[in-house]
């Protein structure tokens, strides 16, 4: 190819490239900028040729830049070239950004060059950083919703020996109407104390159960399997044991259901989460999530290759403080029931086509309204 053409088509590389390129020599003098390197810093060719190209850099690579080439002219000792690395680099407005410099060295008219490559990383750092952000929300609505939820069972659990107290303290009443004695006397006025301090439990349980069972829900026509696969990635299943495969058979073209998407991926997480559980007790471990549109709605299936449902809890499954795990409080499964239920579904538990346990979710279908 002829020179000229070499360095027509050099200068359309520069100019067309979608990352920023920077040659330097070994001062660490920028002698080459292109249009991209432009648009990632704000410096425009003139204002950086001829410069050391530590402008570009933050502090403490700032100060260190000039050290480094020294050290790798004296000793040959690479810690970036011809490997790349993740940096942060300086706009000419004073803000950082996250990049991928990647450096190669040349000769260039019987001098030692270095050719930066950088790539912007701003995009898929927000991305991360969103990601975390949505798994942490998630988490902390999670546990709002395990707090109301258990404060609901609470409230259910604790009703009844209040009632029998009560009961008691009114027998105690009858059999001392009619005495006199002093002691009897002083009995009946702590009975009477005792009676009001049971009565305010009551009042505070009820108004507990109300506060909770009055919560609003954000509920809106979703597309379920957009729905279960965004609680995945959010949560990480996949990630969570890296010796359970996770596999999806979503039927296309679902009907929406009309939901609160972050209570029913609550549901999903719940579920995935315990499935993965029971199966750290066996090597065949496969969990699969499935849907499905039956006469009476969208079904959601969550299935594992586990050891199944143990027989003295099948049947109380959904109770709260039902548990087999040791340090388990047992109201993961009475929260998911009492989402679903809210949502006019149901949810129901048997033997998997795979070995293990299968949760199923019947949603009904959001209507034209």
């Amino acid at each position: 190819m002829p020179e000229d053409d070499q360095d027509v088509l050099f200068r359309m590389l520069l100019s067309t490239a979608v990352d920023g390129i920077i040659v330097i020599d070994s001062r660490g003098i920028v002698r080459i900028w292109n249009e991209s390197a432009q648009k990632l810093f704000g410096y425009a060719a003139d204002e950086v040729a001829g410069r050391n190209v530590n402008m570009l850099m933050p502090s403490p690579y700032h100060e260190e830049h000039d050290r480094y080439i020294e050290n790798y002219l004296g000793t040959g000792q690479k810690k970036i070239i011809g490997i790349g690395r993740e940096v942060v680099g300086r706009r000419k407005d004073g803000t950082t950004f996250p990049m991928y410099l990647s450096v190669g060295e040349g000769v260039l008219n019987g001098e030692r060059i270095f050719v930066g490559i950088v790539h912007d990383l701003t995009s898929r750092t927000m991305t991360a950083r969103r990601v975390q952000d949505l798994q942490s929300e998630l988490l902390h609505v999670s546990r709002l919703s395990a707090m109301g939820q258990m404060s609901a069972a609470l409230a259910h659990e604790l009703n009844q020996p209040l009632s029998a107290i009560m009961n008691y303290i009114n027998a105690a009443r009858r059999t001392l109407a009619n005495a006199k004695d002093p002691a009897a006397l002083r009995a009946s006025e702590l009975i009477e104390k005792a009676v009001a301090q049971t009565t305010r439990a009551g009042q505070i349980i009820r108004q507990l159960r109300d506060f909770v069972e009055k919560r609003e829900s954000a509920r809106a026509p979703s597309n379920i399997n957009l729905v279960i696969q965004e609680a995945l990635i959010l949560a990480s299943i996949a990630s969570a044991d890296p010796n359970v495969t996770v596999t999806t058979e979503f039927e296309p073209n679902l009907p929406p259901v009309m939901i609160d998407k972050v209570q029913i991926q609550q549901v999903i997480v719940n579920l995935a989460r315990n499935a993965i559980e029971a199966m750290q007790a066996v090597n065949l471990r496969k969990l699969k999530f499935a849907t499905s549109l039956s006469p009476e709605g969208v079904l959601i299936s969550v299935s594992d290759s586990g050891p199944g449902l143990a027989p003295e809890v099948a049947g109380r499954l959904f109770h709260p403080f039902v548990t087999t795990k040791e340090k388990g409080m047992g109201i993961g499964l009475s929260i998911c029931q009492s989402i679903v239920e809210a949502h006019g579904g149901r949810i129901s538990a048997a033997r998997s086509e795979i070995g293990g346990a299968e949760f199923r979710i019947l949603l009904p279908v959001a209507s034209e309204d």
